[in-house]
């Protein structure tokens, strides 16, 4: 099984971000596989898209060294950095339902040890929601705006706030939404200048470019480890 794995050791002193372990269409053993291969050599882990029933079927050994979020289905495996200092970075969601995504996203900046702040249920249908928000947003270097449906929140907010936009399109909504392809189209497609967008449900993708405009604007690194 081991022959079946190949971590990139060297991703975070590369580009300042560690590797993503994107789980979902891995098997129960090569995710251990892949613990096994840090825990032994003393890495720090960020696993995504790892399913409940995944969690669960592994070994005792590698469940209680992980910090685990079941609704993000994202996992932390040895030490992270705490975020310090004031929140540069805000994640905006247009509805409850766009929360997993979210929470992909501040997870992603959480394990790299960069403050996020989080502001939910914003979206267009009760627009006085996020009116009353607008200066509190504007104040933020990086905003991460994750919705749904028509997704009509980013152009909004591209138009009224300085900071960089990044839109994460999610698989949420009725038919006519075709499983986010709507609203990834609304976003390619918007008016609102330098509107960044990544794909449908990406919020890991998100976290990252967050980082890298971040890096760029404060001469951040946001995460080193040594090994």
């Amino acid at each position: 099984m081991t022959n079946e794995v190949l971590l990139d050791a060297s991703r975070r002193e590369r580009i300042g971000i560690d590797e993503g372990i994107f789980c979902e269409a891995k098997s129960v053993p090569q995710i251990s596989a892949i613990l096994s291969n840090g825990l032994e050599k003393g890495r720090s882990l960020f696993l995504t898209r790892l399913g409940e029933a995944q969690f669960e079927m592994l070994e005792e050994k590698y469940k209680a060294v992980m910090d685990y979020d079941a609704v993000s289905r994202t996992a932390f495996v040895g030490s992270t950095s705490e975020p310090t200092g004031d929140a540069k970075i805000v994640i905006v969601s247009a509805g409850t339902s766009d929360v997993p995504v979210a929470k992909e996203a501040r997870r992603t900046l959480q394990y790299h040890g960069v403050a996020v702040d989080e502001i939910y249920d914003v979206g267009v249908a009760g627009l006085w929601r996020l009116k009353e928000r607008i200066p509190q947003i504007a104040g933020y270097s990086v905003v991460i705006v994750v919705a749904g449906m028509d997704a009509a929140l980013p152009t909004v907010l591209g138009g009224l706030v300085p900071g960089v936009i990044v839109g994460v399109p999610t698989s949420v909504g009725y038919g006519a939404s075709r499983a986010g392809e709507t609203a990834l189209s609304a976003m390619l497609a918007s008016c609102a200048p330098g509107l960044a967008v990544t794909n449908i449900d990406n919020g890991f993708g998100a976290g990252c470019i967050a980082l890298r405009a971040l890096a760029l604007m404060e001469g951040l690194k946001p995460f080193v480890q040594t090994d």
